[in-house]
């Protein structure tokens, strides 16, 4: 990962990290970005801080630490897993996440703590998407649109996500299996094919009643409390669902290999109410770190 073209990011070591992190973090807002060379999410996550470091032209600095060079400093943050990112400000880590998460998420997440682009930079358009009142309609105007113009492949995945509001998970599968290599990694896409396993999981889920009543006997049944999650999550309840989720974290951050952070970060994906999801970041990442 090749920062040096880019003059807001920079390799930080144990030697300059009070100097370059913590006393910069009083003026401008750092996110540290623990990664490793053999991590393949890190060589997805890594190249849109950059990107978007450059983009901010300032608005925030982005730190490099290569944890196999920097043991001791990884051991002192107590990282578990890369890539993992920290945002410091005023010499305090004020919320984190780890995993790889798409561009936009990143993008509210820097909303989020009041960091937006400054001028000279090249900000790019990233509307959120609003659900339609009637996604029933949705799924017919985009239809029509799709039979229009057969060859433009956003309306196809325009018309999975519709599909998928509507429950229709399997047409929405076929949708965007279909789609070309370059939407693979195009933020719907990605929440797209989370609300797939959340869908996938629910379907042949006890239903809420039945898992409240579960949970009720025995606070520990962890595979209720995650189903309920993610029954609340297709339901649209999605405040009560992160809750259970972090709940799950916070009983048992191992289950079934990390499960309650990969369902969190999964979560994330999904639920398009950016405060919500840092509330459930800044949750999360103080459980974590």
């Amino acid at each position: 990962m090749n920062s040096a073209s880019n003059a807001f990011v920079f390799d930080a070591s144990l030697p300059g990290f009070e100097q370059e992190v913590l006393t910069r973090s009083r003026e401008v807002p750092v996110l540290v970005d623990f990664w490793a060379t053999w991590c393949g999410p890190c060589k997805t996550l890594g190249p849109i801080l950059e990107k978007l470091a450059a983009e901010y032209n300032g608005a925030f600095l982005l730190a490099k630490v290569d944890v196999d060079r920097e043991q001791q400093l990884a051991g002192y943050f107590q990282i578990r897993s890369v890539p993992t990112v920290m945002l410091v400000k005023d010499g305090q880590i004020v919320d984190g996440f780890p995993g790889a998460v798409p561009e936009g998420q990143l993008r509210q997440f820097l909303a989020h703590h009041g960091i937006q682009p400054k001028a000279g930079g090249e900000p790019e358009d990233a509307p959120a998407e609003a659900p339609p009142a009637d996604p029933h309609a949705e799924v017919l105007r985009l239809r029509a649109a799709v039979q229009a113009e057969p060859d433009k492949d956003e309306l196809k995945l325009d018309l999975a996500l519709a599909l998928l509001r509507t429950g229709a998970a399997a047409e929405a599968e076929r949708l965007i299996d279909a789609l070309p290599a370059n939407l693979a990694q195009d933020d719907r896409s990605l929440r797209a094919r989370a609300l797939l396993g959340f869908l996938a999981l629910a379907k042949d889920a006890p239903p809420p009643e039945v898992l409240q009543a579960a949970l009720a006997a025995n606070a520990d049944d962890h595979r209720a409390r995650h189903l309920l999650a993610v029954q609340w999550l297709v339901a649209g309840r999605e405040q009560e669902a992160l809750e259970q989720l972090i709940e799950l974290l916070r009983r048992d951050r191992d289950f079934q290999d990390g499960l309650p952070r990969r369902a969190l970060i999964d979560a994330f994906k999904v639920v398009a109410d950016a405060d919500l999801v840092g509330t459930y970041r800044r949750k999360m990442a103080s459980l974590l770190f």
